[in-house]
């Protein structure tokens, strides 16, 4: 049978998150020094844990772990959202989940681009988490129009990647030599740019306002800020990171560490200072600087239903309120020690985890089980004589508050910017031209399906 001339839209994710991986390493050095130290961390992990490795090979899941990444942006207007919306859908990509971050301080709202099918996500899950400035919540009106004025001007996608895009669309897909160029063009998009857009004056009145406003509006493009790879391991990755000469912040974002992962951990190094060259009136350049981009880490758990992320949600709170933890980290123990006091509530056992309710779970027909005699035994009873198992489904979105908290500290803020809550989802998805996926009723699916297999091939091979 004669080969697709098309290239899949998993196989250009997949060109694209190497090509990606390639140019951070080359723009963030300690990035590389950063793949190096989680690859030994998750080798070693591995070898001790060999019931972790079963599980992700039961998921076919294993594989997946050494190339996984994510990747953040933040846009400025909503015509870049549309348009950043059918790029990733060339990838396979889709908008997953809907997040307001400026209930923990940070002008944005946001949603994750990602594969969601499971074949998808074994080839390649890179995701990119996506943020729109919200110029709403600049409180100076003659800042926020300057703003406004600036980011209309610019054009961040190139008149190549724009062709490709709707070549894909007419076509159904883009040809091998077709995909190459896409990754090439739309890479561009994501380069750092030296050649700041406004002139220092202005960058410092965006800076004063907020720094993430001034990494969005100051330059001609939505630089990638960092490139996740994924641990199996985030305390031994966030020890290990002195040892390779790397500063890691001084609190992981999210649950403590635990038996059972929950949700999403995630870490980083502080965000580098780069040289950046503003234009002046008479189309001079003053040389000033930046910090936005750094190196984070994250380890995924389980995915939670409702009733497990509201009681995560409110012994997160519970900790917070003690004692809220400082940018700088003069707090951290305290921290730590206020989170492993109030998630002691929170089950850290699989089949209690399963059977209270709290997270989503894979059932498969275990390799050896006996089919014998079975009747019309319910899955509980299979569970218990050995012909079902179950693992955890990977939680694969991301947390507003911990995003907020990487946000704020590699940004340096020191202060806690007050903005009041103002979720709008219908306002995101107007701006996107699609809606996003309820990430709830995406994983209940997964495990309703699995069940169904289940129960489907035990009636056939017990026949």
């Amino acid at each position: 049978m004669p080969a697709s001339p098309l290239m899949s839209s998993d196989a250009i994710r997949d060109a694209f998150s190497a090509a990606m991986s390639a140019m951070y390493r080359q723009e963030v050095p300690a990035y590389g020094t950063l793949m190096e130290l989680v690859a030994d961390v998750n080798e070693a992990t591995l070898r001790r844990d060999p019931t972790l490795r079963a599980s992700l090979q039961a998921t076919e899941t294993l594989d997946r772990i050494s190339q996984e990444r994510h990747g953040a942006i933040r846009l400025g207007t909503e015509a870049e959202l549309a348009m950043m919306r059918r790029v990733f859908a060339v990838m396979g990509m889709f908008p997953v989940g809907y997040y307001d971050l400026s209930e923990a301080g940070v002008p944005v709202h946001s949603t994750a681009f990602r594969a969601v099918d499971a074949a998808a996500l074994k080839v390649n899950p890179f995701r990119v988490f996506t943020s729109l400035l919200r110029l709403d919540l600049i409180a100076d009106p003659d800042l926020r129009e300057a703003a406004r004025e600036t980011l209309s001007a610019r054009c961040i996608f190139s008149g190549g990647a724009v062709a490709l895009v709707e070549k894909a669309e007419r076509d159904g897909g883009l040809s091998h030599a077709d995909a190459a160029r896409f990754v090439a063009e739309v890479l561009d998009t994501f380069r750092w740019h030296e050649v700041a857009s406004v002139n220092l004056a202005m960058y410092q009145r965006l800076h004063s306002a907020h720094r993430l406003i001034a990494d969005v509006v100051s330059f001609n493009g939505p630089h990638i800020n960092h490139l996740t790879p994924r641990t199996l391991d985030i305390d031994a990755v966030q020890e290990g990171m002195p040892g390779r000469g790397i500063t890691p912040k001084a609190v992981v974002e999210g649950p403590p560490s635990r038996a059972c992962p929950i949700l999403l951990r995630q870490t980083s190094f502080k965000a580098i200072e780069e040289r950046v060259s503003f234009p002046d009136d008479a189309g001079a350049l003053a040389t000033g600087s930046h910090t936005a981009r750094f190196g984070e880490i994250e380890q995924r758990g389980i995915a939670l239903t409702p009733k497990g992320r509201a009681l995560y949600d409110r012994l997160l709170g519970e900790a917070r309120a003690h004692v809220r933890p400082a940018a700088d980290g003069s707090n951290a123990e305290a921290y730590r020690s206020a989170l492993e006091h109030s998630f002691a509530a929170f089950p850290d056992d699989w089949d209690a985890l399963r059977l209270a309710g709290l997270g989503y779970f894979h059932y498969s027909v275990a390799p050896d089980a006996d089919l014998s005699n079975l009747g019309a035994a319910d899955i509980e009873t299979l569970i218990k004589v050995g012909v079902f198992r179950f693992d955890p489904i990977v939680y694969e979105d991301f947390l507003p508050v911990s995003a907020a908290g990487i946000f704020q500290s590699n940004l340096g803020d020191q202060s806690v910017h007050d903005f009041a809550a103002s979720p709008n989802q219908k306002l995101f998805e107007t701006a996107l031209g699609a809606t996003v996926l309820n990430e709830f009723d995406h994983y209940a699916r997964i495990e309703r399906a699995s069940i169904e297999r289940c129960l489907a091939a035990v009636r056939v091979l017990a026949a």
